[in-house]
């Protein structure tokens, strides 16, 4: 099967790689997005995204659909075809039992199972690979698993909404809603985008918050599953009738040895109830942070997503945890008696302040979406 007569250049092929493998942005969890194209004679002959853990990678796709045709051609693959048995078999030895010609790759594997290895069977076969075409956008499709492949830590983003006057909730803990609709749809995104959501014990209780994705759009893509829900109770707190523990998909409620001890009632309803409790560490009093992330990167979460009050929030930036700020402010006033935007207790010199850079500024709806990137401070 011959796919539409495209342009020959490598740079657009390599361009429609990069945006089939969008197509699992929402759903590949523990691994890489990825997209390949294949071309023969100047023609696409093939294509294929990976859009589920466990299923075809997008390179078994695009042999699928090029067949014959696949013999002789030129693979354009977003990330470095994988070179060990996993759930799949290797697709580095796919492409070259296949008989493509050459191979075209954006971005080395940051997993150290591949690292190069997937690169130098194909070569080894004969296989004349190129290496680093449209490297940036490819690696942009994966920052939080390529994070967790180089440090063994996830990729995490903080999400906070405020007033102009920089509030988050009134005296009463009222906060239902700042925002307007538009910046709740776009919210929907960025957790349907997560392998996990954290949250404090405390949002929980105050807001009955369920942390789950509800978007039609992307609960009805193929291989959705939601976000792991992840609780932070260092004092089991939490009450069995929450929101939060009756949605569909996994919780994990992270607490303190102490706390486990002192109530295995509680620790055992909440297993009957389907919660997984991780006994994590403390420091200083409170959850190890730094540990919990760990944890969760050795689940396999690339993207973590903190939704959360002041304290919470304020514990990720201060610990140096967090890769990116998503603000929102909406164009009203709380005044000064309603709750800020975070908690920084150790901050006391401005110069010792955090820094963020400005990414991305846009309206969305009637509010404002920040992107924001950490700075060191000056």
């Amino acid at each position: 099967m011959t796919l539409p007569a495209t342009s020959s250049s490598a740079a657009e092929h390599m361009a429609r790689a990069i945006q089939l493998a969008k197509q699992g942005w929402y759903t590949t969890r523990t691994n890489p997005r990825v997209g390949c194209v294949l071309v023969n004679a100047g023609q696409r002959v093939g294509e294929g995204a990976h859009l589920k853990p466990g299923e075809p990678h997008a390179e078994i796709h695009a042999l699928n659909q090029a067949g014959a045709l696949a013999k002789g051609a030129d693979a354009y693959v977003t990330l470095e075809p994988c070179s060990h048995q996993g759930k799949t078999p290797p697709c580095a030895d796919a492409l070259i039992q296949a008989g493509v010609k050459r191979v075209f790759v954006a971005q080395l594997d940051a997993n150290p199972l591949v690292a190069g290895q997937g690169i130098k069977k194909l070569q080894a076969a004969g296989i004349k690979v190129v290496q680093g075409l449209l490297e940036d956008d490819a690696k942009n499709l994966n920052l939080g698993f390529n994070q967790r492949m180089l440090t063994g830590m996830p990729r995490v983003t903080v999400k906070l909404a405020m007033s102009i006057d920089g509030r988050t909730a009134m005296a009463s803990g009222e906060s239902q809603w700042i925002t307007g609709p538009e910046a709740r749809a776009d919210v929907q995104k960025l957790r349907a985008a997560s392998c996990a959501i954290i949250t404090g014990v405390d949002s929980v209780l105050i807001d009955d918050s369920r942390l789950t994705v509800r978007t039609a759009e992307f609960t009805s893509l193929y291989g959705f599953q939601q976000p792991l829900r992840v609780i932070t109770d260092s004092r089991l707190r939490i009450e069995l009738n929450q929101s939060i523990l009756q949605q569909e998909g996994q919780t994990l409620l992270a607490t303190s040895q102490t706390a486990a001890t002192a109530n295995p009632q509680k620790i055992e309803a909440l297993k009957a109830k389907g919660v997984e409790v991780l006994i994590a560490p403390l420091l200083n009093n409170f959850l190890d942070l730094t540990q919990l992330l760990k944890l969760l990167a050795d689940k396999g979460c690339n993207q973590i997503l903190v939704e959360a009050g002041a304290s919470l929030a304020g514990a990720f930036i201060q610990a140096n945890l967090v890769q990116e700020l998503q603000l929102y402010i909406a164009p009203l006033l709380l005044g000064d008696a309603a709750k800020g935007l975070v908690s920084l207790p150790n901050l006391t010199q401005l110069a010792a302040a955090p820094h963020w850079q400005v990414n991305d500024l846009r309206a969305v709806g009637k509010d404002w979406r920040f992107l924001l990137k950490p700075l060191a401070s000056s």
